[in-house]
This record gives structure tokens, sequence and C-alpha cells, in this order.
């Protein structure tokens, strides 16, 4: 049986950094508050006029170099973000022509924050059909490009970054071995952008009202997301006939501090096996997994099985039973 395994990964975050201490000179707030509530102590931004497409790029000529793989040999190029360069080409399309697949072809999927996981499970399953050898996907959005830093209460959470892996096939028992994916689209209120779209076209008064920006009611989003991140984390667990022992990773998506935490205790894991990087990035939606896998890269072994969850907007929310499929030291 053909299955997809990840045989290489790359990143991208941007150097500029805004710190909390930066952020309480825009808005009122401070650090401490921001700590105790979602766990960020500074976030990356991408500036210059520069578009979602420019972290990509970057992401994926990381992983070229590294994996050594010639660029033409890329059949597809599948890429998950909220904050494409624009409605329409796809961003993949950019990033196809940018980094030299010219033989690929690229589309783009949404899932909000959970992007990484709907990205994984397709463009896995492009390999698992037999026709195709190599699909390189792109997660990451430019948040901050979409945060309202005149409210205090979600400017503090977004920041930039992407990844990219590159699946490939095996019949080893390697690789995304199960997913689980669910959607309730009466998360709508609680969380979206309210005009941009086809729905609410946008006007001054939308610009003047800040509604080409994240709209979140924080207490729904955060109980939704502590309760099914943990849940659909626990289901791929039993399906599987892991044990707490046999888990070597926890990968959330990093949106709170306080929702990583809940899941792992939820696994009875130790933080010790969660990545965790939401205080240096923040929440780069899509981006989060794929960046977390691309910092901790030199720590996985062949073999090691990883548990991937997370919750979007949508509401989207999921999670990814993954056994790492080489020794990423000697990367």
């Amino acid at each position: 049986m053909i299955n997809a395994v990840i045989t290489g990964i790359g990143g991208f975050v941007p150097e500029d950094k805004l710190t909390n201490d930066d952020l309480a000179k825009i808005v009122d707030t401070n650090d401490e508050w921001i700590m105790s509530r979602v766990g960020i102590k500074e976030r990356r931004v991408l500036k210059d006029g520069k578009a979602m497409s420019y972290m990509a790029i970057r992401a994926v000529n990381n992983l070229i170099e590294k994996t050594g793989i010639d660029r033409e040999s890329v059949e597809g190029i599948i890429c998950a973000t909220s904050t494409g360069d624009y409605h329409f080409p796809p961003t993949s399309s950019i990033i196809s022509f940018q980094t030299g697949c010219r033989n690929a072809f690229a589309f783009d999927v949404q899932a909000a924050c959970s992007g990484f996981i709907y990205l994984l499970e397709t463009a896995a399953n492009f390999i698992r059909t037999g026709r195709y050898k190599r699909i390189i996907a792109v997660a990451g959005d430019m948040m901050t490009a979409i945060t309202n830093y005149t409210d205090r209460t979600t400017c503090p959470l977004f920041g930039d970054g992407c990844g990219a892996i590159l699946l490939e096939p095996t019949t080893e028992s390697v690789g995304v071995l199960d997913s689980i994916l669910r959607t309730d689209g009466s998360g709508l209120p609680f969380l979206h952008m309210k005009a941009g779209g086809s729905a609410k076209m946008p006007s001054y008064e939308t610009v003047d009202n800040h509604e080409h920006t994240v709209y979140q009611d924080g207490k729904v989003v955060f109980k939704r997301a502590v309760t099914e991140m943990a849940d659909v984390a626990s289901e791929i667990v039993e399906r599987n006939g892991l044990r707490k022992e046999n888990i070597d990773w926890i990968v959330p998506h990093q949106a709170n501090y306080r929702i990583i935490d809940a899941a792992a205790r939820r696994l009875e894991v130790p933080i010790e096996k969660v990545m965790v990087n939401i205080q240096r990035y923040g929440n780069t939606s899509s981006g989060s997994i794929p960046l977390c896998l691309w910092e901790w890269e030199p720590k996985l072994k062949k073999g090691d099985n990883l548990i991937l969850a997370a919750f979007g907007a949508g509401f989207t929310w999921g999670a990814t039973y993954l056994k790492w499929g080489y020794d990423g030291s000697n990367t």
C-alpha cells in the first residue's frame, strides 16, 4: 500500500519583531496582561509592502535547498492560507513560478487556522493515488495584514510566518497514517472577517470601521477550541490504539498557551513533549504547525509518533496521526 511521508521541511519567519512592549505603545495593554492570557511575548511582522507569497517562496526554497531535489520534478504545489496575495489568482501559482517549479499544478485551500491539517490530508491523498511522486504543501499567513491594532483583545495574538513540507510515496509504515477533519458552520458569527467578500463588498464605511480585519468573540472561541482540540486529539489517539507512552510529540496549533496546555493535560502528555513556540511567533494561523515541525526537525527521529491538532474559524478543526519518516539530525 502506498502512503505519503514527509521527506523534508522548510520554513521562513520575517526578521522584524513586534514585542509586547511595542504593542503597549500602540494600544492599552502590557506584557503581563498578554502573557497571562495567551502566553505570547513577541511576534514576527512582514514589512516593506511584501505579501504572503514572499514568505512562502522562501520557505519552499529553503525546503528545496535542504532536500536537493530537482525543482522541475515537483508535480504539485498546494498552499493553505487565509491571507493570499490576491482573491485570485491562487497564491500557489505565484509560488510555483517564482520557485522554478514549472511542472507543478497549483491550487490553494482555505480552512483558517486548521489549514495545515486539511492541507496535509489533501496533499497526502495525491501521493496515495500512485499517480504523483512529489507534492509540496506550503502553509502560512500574513496575519498582521488583517489585524486591527486598535483592538486590544485581538492585536496581541497574531504574527507572520510560513512552513513547507515535501511529500513523497513510501511502502513503509511511516507518514500520514490517519486524519480526522471536522467542521461546524454555526461558528461563523464568532470568528470571521466582516467585509471584503461577496457577502459585504468593500466600501469607505467598511474600511473606516476596520471590517477588513479579524473579528473574534474570544470567550466563545476559547471554549470551543479547548474542547474540540482536546477531543479530536484524544479520538485519533484512541482510534489508532496509541497510549500516552507511545506519543513522542504533540504538535498543536499555536493559538493560546492555555489551549495548548489543556490539550496536553487531556492526553496526559508532559509539556516537554509538546511543541510550543507561541511565545516567540504568536498565532501564525495555518503556518503554526509546520513552523513547529521546521524548528523541531533536528530532534525528530524516524518512527516518532506525532499528534497534530488545530482549531480555527469556520469552525474547522482536526487532528492527524503522523509517523515521522527520517532522522532530522541528519539534515
